[in-house]
C-alpha cells in the first residue's frame, strides 16, 4: 500500500488575451486583490499569429499576457479559481462597450517543477475532472531541462516566448521551495 502524500504548492499564473488594451489592468487589479501581487508578467503576444479560433468571437487582433502569482497555491484550489475567472469574464462583458461576443478570456492554470497545468471548462479524452465543472489537462512538462508538448499543446505554448517565460515561472517557483 501507498503512503498518501499531498501535494506541494505550485505557482498560479493566468493567461489574459482581450482585443481591448483596458482589460489587462482591470483584470490585474481583480486578480492581485483575490491571489496577492503578480511577481512575473510576459511581454504582450499576438494570440492571432498562432490560432483564428476566436477571432469570429473576440475580434482579429488578441494580445495575450501571463501573469504570474507570488503566493504559491494549493492545486486542488484550480476549481474554485477558473470558476472565479470565469465570472470575471461575465462581469467585464456586462460593462465593456466592447461589441465582442467574448471581450476577454481568462485561462489560469499553474505550474510545479514537472509540468504545466491548464483549467477548462470543456472535457475531453487527455482532461480529468477536478471538481465544479472543471478539468484539468497537462499541457506541457518539463524533462531534460526544456519544456515538453503534448500532442494537444496549444501552438501559443509550444512557441519560444511563452517557454522562456514559463521557465521564469519555474525558477521562480525553485527559489519559492
Amino acid at each position: 500500500m501507498g503512503l498518501v502524500r499531498f501535494p506541494k504548492p505550485v505557482l498560479l499564473f493566468i493567461a489574459v488575451f482581450s482585443p481591448d488594451n483596458s482589460a489587462f489592468g482591470w483584470v490585474r487589479k481583480r486578480a492581485e486583490s483575490q491571489w496577492g501581487n503578480i511577481i512575473l508578467e510576459s511581454e504582450s503576444f499576438p494570440f492571432e499569429t498562432f490560432t483564428d479560433y476566436y477571432a469570429e468571437s473576440m475580434g482579429p487582433v488578441l494580445p495575450k499576457r501571463l501573469c504570474a502569482f507570488e503566493n504559491l497555491i494549493i492545486p486542488d484550489a484550480l476549481p474554485q479559481i477558473k470558476r472565479q475567472t470565469n465570472d470575471w469574464e461575465e462581469e467585464f462583458k456586462s460593462m465593456t462597450s466592447n461589441s465582442a461576443e467574448r471581450p476577454i478570456n481568462i485561462d489560469p492554470g499553474y505550474i510545479d517543477l514537472a509540468k504545466l497545468i491548464l483549467a477548462s471548462t470543456k472535457d475531453h479524452a487527455h482532461r480529468i475532472y477536478l471538481a465544479e465543472g472543471i478539468f484539468a489537462e497537462t499541457t506541457l512538462m518539463y524533462t531534460q531541462k526544456h519544456w515538453k508538448a503534448m500532442p494537444w499543446t496549444y501552438p501559443d505554448y509550444q512557441s519560444i516566448g511563452y517557454q522562456q517565460f514559463l521557465t521564469q515561472c519555474r525558477e521562480f517557483l525553485k527559489s519559492k521551495r
